[in-house]
């Protein structure tokens, strides 16, 4: 098991810019996750309106909605794709504010048990995916391998070339999976029981992240060789990779 160094944080203070601050706000209602497009000239949104939406951050405008779903979505990732898998072709020319978007899939956790799958720039379904409960989180493990994690604690491992039946279907507790990133040659998980762990080695290796009790790990995210987690005891926790 990894010890955290415990770090307290405000996050509204910390995350806070005071200028454009509030330019995501005409997404109706609600924007439950967000995704980087390459460098970050734009960005993905997931709302619980149930549409994801493309930004210009230099003019800090919508360039339009790429999925209208009709259920919420809960988690977005956007990923680079294999040279073999069909993203299809736009119906229209992309804005020359789009940025970095071709040969880039979209992924979509959905509240109504779908995990959706679009070319980014061309807006095409490439697979729609129904599991087990609502999906609350997903990102991408290669230009082919995707993980995505459900609100019943499944994890499951899909294959772009072949989602009809999962690669394998990962469940240690009953507890939502509330984020998953993919790191190293694995991924981390986080469950609504306070649980965190490092997937490694083909997903044989499992390494326990301590500290955070019985409280939802909400959200985690690396920076260079350390792990940070936020958690709903109000601490953000650090953890060094190179330890684990």
């Amino acid at each position: 098991m990894a010890a955290p160094l415990r770090i307290q944080s405000d996050w509204a203070q910390a995350l806070r810019k005071d200028e454009g601050e509030a330019w995501l706000s005409c997404h109706p209602p609600g924007i439950l996750d967000t995704a980087i497009v390459d460098r970050g000239r734009n960005v993905v949104s997931a709302s619980r309106d149930g549409t994801a939406r493309l930004w210009d951050c230099g003019r800090s405008a919508c360039l339009g909605v790429l999925a209208d779903c009709g259920s919420s979505i809960n988690g977005v990732a956007v990923g680079a794709a294999d040279n073999s898998i069909n993203l299809g072709s736009p119906e229209q020319m992309p804005s020359e504010r789009e940025v970095g978007t071709e040969a880039k899939m979209l992924l979509l956790a959905r509240e109504d048990k779908k995990l959706q799958c679009l070319g980014l720039q061309s807006r095409q379904l490439v697979f729609l995916f129904i599991g087990s409960d609502a999906f609350n989180c997903c990102t991408f493990l290669s230009g082919f391998l995707l993980l995505a994690g459900t609100q019943d604690g499944n994890i499951y491992q899909l294959d772009v070339r072949s989602p009809r039946a999962p690669v394998q279907v990962i469940h240690r507790s009953g507890a939502p999976v509330l984020s998953l990133l993919s790191v190293r040659d694995g991924f981390i998980a986080s469950q609504g029981d306070g649980s965190c762990f490092i997937v490694q080695q083909d997903l044989d290796y499992v390494t326990e992240l301590t500290g955070a009790d019985c409280d939802p790990v909400y959200k985690v995210a690396t920076w260079e060789k350390q792990i940070y987690t936020c958690c709903r005891d109000g601490l953000v926790r650090r953890y060094q990779l190179s330890d684990l």
